[in-house]
């Protein structure tokens, strides 16, 4: 049984719903932009991702009720998260025994406050893996669940087949995601891997979104681009 396949069925058997592994060599320069030489030194990413609780993100529109933020806080963010990175630990240290590197990075965690950003952007090595496009919400869209997956990434320099190659985006005029986005964070512009992440989305509006929130004594939570993309919802 080939490296590919093991890993494959160690995430399934962790209740991991996607698996993905990106030629890094794609991307190379926004790597190392990003995250800096240590991280564009591994050739190779593996993507793990989570579906979301669909009644969960369903329920996103009455977010101003505590128990609604609350729910998806806890059950769709922390929770998820944590699921996240157990299992890369664990396809980490099994890559590790195997002879190879292994860098499991946090789902969660940013390295950089003023870019908000994190080591390595886990929707690209998901998109570069081919599990998905880049939608004008700059989040990953996949195309049986949509955004209403939560990802992590493993590097690594195991000699790896990538699963896939980005989809073209099928976003087409659908301004979904745009629309309904309460502070207009979004410019509607598809992606282009040569633009700025600045020429669709103001990240520093969802911030100071959020703080405004935790200031008026709320839960900060949104999720409207993620709970309107209609390659997501099942009604």
């Amino acid at each position: 049984m080939n490296l590919n396949k093991r890993l494959n069925d160690l995430a399934l058997h962790n209740s991991i719903d996607y698996f993905g592994v990106a030629d890094l060599s794609l991307a190379q320069k926004a790597i190392l932009e990003q995250g800096g030489p240590e991280i564009a030194s591994f050739p190779f990413s593996i993507s793990l991702g989570i579906v979301l609780n669909m009644h969960i993100v369903d329920q996103l529109p009455n977010r101003a009720e505590r128990s609604v933020a609350l729910n998806y806080r806890h059950h769709a963010y922390d929770i998820i998260n944590q699921r996240l990175d157990l299992a890369a630990s664990i396809i980490g240290s099994f890559i590790q025994n195997e002879g190879y590197r292994a860098l499991p990075l946090p789902a969660a965690e940013r390295i950089d406050d003023d870019r908000i950003c994190a080591a390595f952007s886990h929707k690209m090595g998901a998109s570069l893996s081919g599990l998905g496009w880049i939608g004008k919400s700059c989040l990953l869209v996949t195309p049986n669940d949509g955004p209403r997956v939560r990802w992590i990434t493993i590097l690594t320099d195991a000699p790896l087949e990538p699963t896939g190659k980005p989809l073209e985006e099928r976003c087409g005029d659908c301004t979904a995601c745009v629309d309904i986005c309460p502070i207009k964070a979004f410019t509607g512009r598809p992606f282009h891997k040569d633009e700025p992440r600045e020429a669709r989305y103001d990240a520093r509006k969802c911030e100071k979104y959020f703080e405004t929130m935790k200031d008026q004594g709320q839960i900060g939570v949104c999720g409207m681009c993620l709970y309107v993309c209609p390659f997501g919802r099942k009604k």
